[in-house]
Order: structure tokens, then C-alpha cells, then sequence
């Protein structure tokens, strides 16, 4: 009995301390913004000193704007395709890029690939991806080997079903770009499109839930996200008490505390674990004292 109340008088001390330290610890990391990387080479700016070429390029905050569903494309199989048939079940990831640029979409992709793998949702199951070419002259079947590429990367080749990379004309990709805020730029001097580094989640109804800045992205971040974005209607108990205690910064693409709804279910954790420590310390000693005695 004594070894009993000892560990509850233990764990009744020890359990605020632990979950004010959880809450407090480590805040987010803030994702990269799209003015520190310069746009289709990935070079660092120094802030305020864009070249006049780049100007416009960037990647506009628009929550809450409805993508135009009804804009067409070409599937990397090479058939039409409505962007509408992507949509109304399951939350979407869009990442704008283009298939043949020398080097920031792939380091986007690769972000976006290793985030989706640590993630315990699976594409297809719980979200969509759409990875859609901004160059209205790339081919489906340029879309099909870059499909491919990411598709071996990912590591389930079921996910195809419902990664899909497509192309368009330049009416529908500007449709689609403007919507979600996305400003590039084709600089036909070099043959290549000045554009941001981020992706986009979507909710099944086709808004824009939230960004994602830069190359990297935290899966528990994106698995909050795509919570969210389908309405709580995917995830587990854990993700709601987190989204209850936290809030969406738009600015940096990540989520932060909130300290007094953390101390909410701090507290509450707390009650129950002290009134259960009572009562069992209650329950105790009255099993004992109606025990009858030696005869």
C-alpha cells in the first residue's frame, strides 16, 4: 500500500511538470520563405536586392480561394482531364513546377517525396497529389517519366493511381497559378521560368487550406495540414487535441502553440489524473478496511 501511494504521489507531482515542458519545448520550425531563394536556380538573394527580371515572381498567400475545377489538362497518360475529377473525397497537395527544370522543382519534388514517406497517411488513401507543369509546352510523355521518377522515390507503386502530373495550355495554367497566388516568370533568354518554391494543400471542395515554403517540409506539419484541410475527417484523436492547441502561422507555413489551450488540456490532463489518484487511493483503503480481520 505504501509503494502504491508513493508512485501516485510521484506521478500527481511529476505529470504538470512533464506536459508544461512538452508544451513549452521546442517551437516550430518555420519553413523557408520564398524571397531567400532565388527562383529556378535556388541561390540565395540578399534581401531587397531582386533582380528586376524576377520581379513579380512570387508566391501570394490566398487561403480560402477556390482553384477553377472546371479548367482542363492532359493527364501524363495523354488523356483530357478536368481538375474537378481530382477533387470532392480527399485533400490535395499541389506542387507547381515544371518537368525540365535544371534544378529547383526537382529539390521542391524531393521535399515533397520525403515528406509524403515519413508521413503514416498514404497517398491515395487519406490525400491526393497533383503535380501540375506551368510550361504549357511539355509533353505527357515527359510528365509520365518525371511521374515515374517520384513514383520509385515514394516507394508504392499504387500511389501513381493518384500522384498525378499533368499539362495544359497557358489559359488554364494561369487559371490554376493565379488562384493559389503563384507568380512566375518564362525568361527566354536562358529558356527557363523564374518561379517560388513551395506547395500547396487543398481542401476536397478545391481551397486553398495551406503553403508550405521552400524545398523541406515537416511531415508533422503537412499531417496537421491535410487534417485540417478534410474537416477532421482523417486522423487520429492526438491530431485534434494538437490542432486544438495549435494554430496555423501563414507566414512562416508551420504550426505554432497556443499557450493558453495547451494549458487547458494540460490542466484537465492534470484533474484526471489527480482525481483518478484519489479515487484509487480511496478505493484502496476502503477494500482494506471492510476486509474482515483474522478469526
Amino acid at each position: 500500500m505504501r509503494k502504491l501511494r508513493c508512485v501516485i504521489r510521484r506521478t500527481i507531482f511529476i505529470f504538470p511538470v512533464i506536459l508544461a515542458a512538452a508544451a513549452l519545448a521546442a517551437p516550430a520550425r518555420a519553413q523557408s520563405p520564398v524571397g531567400g531563394v532565388q527562383p529556378s536556380t535556388g541561390a540565395p538573394l540578399v534581401a531587397g536586392r531582386l533582380p528586376s527580371i524576377l520581379q513579380g515572381v512570387n508566391f501570394q498567400q490566398r487561403l480560402g480561394a477556390q482553384v477553377p475545377l472546371d479548367a482542363t489538362f492532359t493527364d501524363e497518360s495523354g488523356n483530357p482531364v478536368v481538375l474537378r475529377s481530382y477533387f470532392e473525397k480527399r485533400p490535395v497537395v499541389l506542387i507547381l513546377a515544371y518537368y525540365r527544370c535544371p534544378m529547383l522543382c526537382s529539390e521542391v519534388l524531393h521535399g515533397a517525396t520525403s515528406a509524403f514517406k515519413k508521413l503514416s497517411f498514404r497517398i491515395g488513401q487519406q490525400f491526393n497529389v497533383l503535380t501540375v507543369s506551368i510550361d504549357p509546352r511539355e509533353t505527357p510523355a515527359l510528365a509520365r517519366s518525371t511521374q515515374s521518377t517520384y513514383i520509385e522515390q515514394y516507394g508504392d507503386p499504387s500511389a501513381a493511381a493518384h500522384w498525378h502530373f499533368l499539362t495544359g495550355k497557358k489559359s488554364q495554367i494561369d487559371a490554376l497559378a493565379d488562384a493559389v497566388g503563384f507568380h512566375y516568370k518564362y525568361i527566354p533568354q536562358i529558356d527557363q521560368y523564374a518561379h517560388a518554391a513551395g506547395i500547396t494543400v487543398l481542401t476536397p471542395a478545391g481551397k486553398v487550406a495551406q503553403y508550405f515554403y521552400g524545398i523541406q517540409f515537416a511531415p508533422e506539419n503537412l499531417r496537421l495540414a491535410l487534417v485540417q484541410s478534410s474537416h477532421e475527417k482523417i486522423g487520429s484523436f492526438v491530431d485534434q487535441v494538437l490542432l486544438y492547441c495549435c494554430t496555423y502561422d501563414p507566414a512562416t507555413g508551420s504550426y505554432h502553440a497556443i499557450i493558453s489551450r495547451t494549458l487547458q488540456v494540460a490542466g484537465g490532463l492534470t484533474i484526471l489524473v489527480v482525481g483518478g489518484g484519489i479515487f484509487l487511493l480511496l478505493w484502496w483503503d476502503a477494500k482494506h478496511r471492510n476486509r474482515p480481520g483474522p478469526a
